[in-house]
C-alpha cells in the first residue's frame, strides 16, 4: 500500500503504535484512534499524539503499514481533496 492511498484513509478506529518519535517517552505507546485533528491523533486511552513528530505502525485493511506522521498533517477532509487535484 503506497502513501498516496494511505493518506486518503479514514484513521478513526484504527489501531496505531508509535515506533519512533522526537519525544522518546512516546515510543511504544499504542491504542485505537478515537479522534483526529489537523495536527493530532487522540487515542482511546486519553493520549494526544502530535502527528508530525512521530512515525507510526498502523493496521489498515488487515495490513500493517509504517508511515511518517509528517505526511498525515492535514485535516482529514483536506487529505482526501489533495488527491483529487
Amino acid at each position: 500500500m503506497n502513501e498516496k492511498k494511505i493518506i486518503k484513509y479514514e484513521f478513526i478506529g484504527s489501531e496505531i503504535k508509535i515506533i519512533d518519535s522526537k519525544n522518546k517517552s512516546l515510543i511504544g505507546i499504542n491504542g485505537k484512534i478515537a479522534d483526529e485533528t489537523k495536527n493530532m491523533f487522540m487515542l482511546d486511552n486519553g493520549k494526544k499524539i502530535i502527528k508530525s513528530e512521530c512515525k507510526f505502525k498502523m493496521k489498515i485493511k488487515g495490513k500493517t503499514v509504517e508511515i511518517n506522521g509528517k505526511v498525515l498533517v492535514a485535516r482529514p477532509e483536506d487529505r482526501v481533496k489533495k488527491l483529487l487535484r
